[in-house]
């Protein structure tokens, strides 16, 4: 237990795999509605189905080849944070979403970042990996590709090999946070090069870029990872760093009603998808 903060009360709730517009939508109703003081502050962890990019906010849709998405089954979705695309096969996304004067996240967004990290870190130990956060002068230069896991932030964790292994963004909006990020569990990470539009001789070298720069949980440690063992790690990570009690939940009625809403009319829409 950390002392350094006060005892807090937060929902966790685990998903089932979901399409990438409905994960999107979960988020952003968790989050508004914990910012409006109806739902607890709320650690979710959840999976993708079928295989998703999602892209960051601001991310030109064009830096991904749709027609080979559509051939593969792949879909894509934009999210509501920042960053660049991430392939969601193979591992356990997890979101943190409440109201921006909770402890934990209130402040400048590299404030909360830190503070997440050190969740996210203590939990990752927990596995038996040796971990650090990135320098808090990290940053992506004007040359970075589409690819999330090519390029660390600040803050954001590697292993002692400088591998890359939790890729990370953040929203503050109108009294409410979210933080959500990927966590490989196994699998090649190059995957997502074979669905951004470039040329091949851009594409393999990119292949090469991400194999030396990130890494799944299970090359990491030799030996396969669950999502349930990395779930139930990660969660004591949370409560021991944080000083956090996590109580089993799921969504309310009205969080089901809000997330349907933004499906419908944000993040399975075309016009959302391809604003940029």
């Amino acid at each position: 237990m950390n002392a350094e903060w006060p005892r807090s009360r937060w929902r966790l709730i685990v998903h089932p795999p979901a399409r990438g517009a409905w994960n999107m939508a979960v988020d952003e109703a968790i989050a508004r509605l914990a910012g409006a003081g109806k739902v607890p502050p709320t650690l979710r962890f959840y999976a993708w189905t079928p295989p998703c990019i999602s892209l960051g906010r601001h991310q030109p849709l064009r830096e991904v080849d749709l027609d080979r998405c559509r051939a593969a089954g792949v879909d894509v979705v934009r999210r509501p944070t920042g960053g660049r695309a991430i392939l969601h096969v193979d591992e356990v996304t997890y979101s943190v979403a409440g109201p921006e004067d909770e402890p934990r996240l209130r402040g400048a967004v590299l404030d909360c970042y830190l503070r997440l990290s050190e969740g996210l870190t203590c939990g990752l130990k927990r596995l038996g990996l040796s971990v650090y956060k990135a320098d808090a002068h990290a940053r992506a230069g004007p040359d970075v590709s589409a690819a999330c896991f090519e390029v660390p932030s600040a803050y954001e964790i590697l292993t002692t090999a400088g591998q890359k292994i939790v890729g990370s963004a953040q929203v503050r909006r109108r009294g409410w946070v979210l933080q959500h990020g990927a966590i490989p569990l196994k699998g090649d990470i190059t995957r997502l090069v074979d669905y951004l539009a470039v040329d091949e001789a851009t594409r393999h070298a990119l292949r090469q870029t991400l194999a030396r720069r990130a890494v799944s949980l299970e090359a990491a440690l030799g030996r396969p990872i669950t999502f349930a063992e990395a779930v139930d790690t990660l969660v004591s990570g949370f409560a021991e760093a944080l000083n956090i009690e996590f109580i089993p939940g799921e969504l309310t009625p009205e969080e089901e009603a809000l997330a349907q809403e933004l499906e419908r009319t944000v993040y399975g829409t075309p016009e959302w998808t391809g604003r940029v």
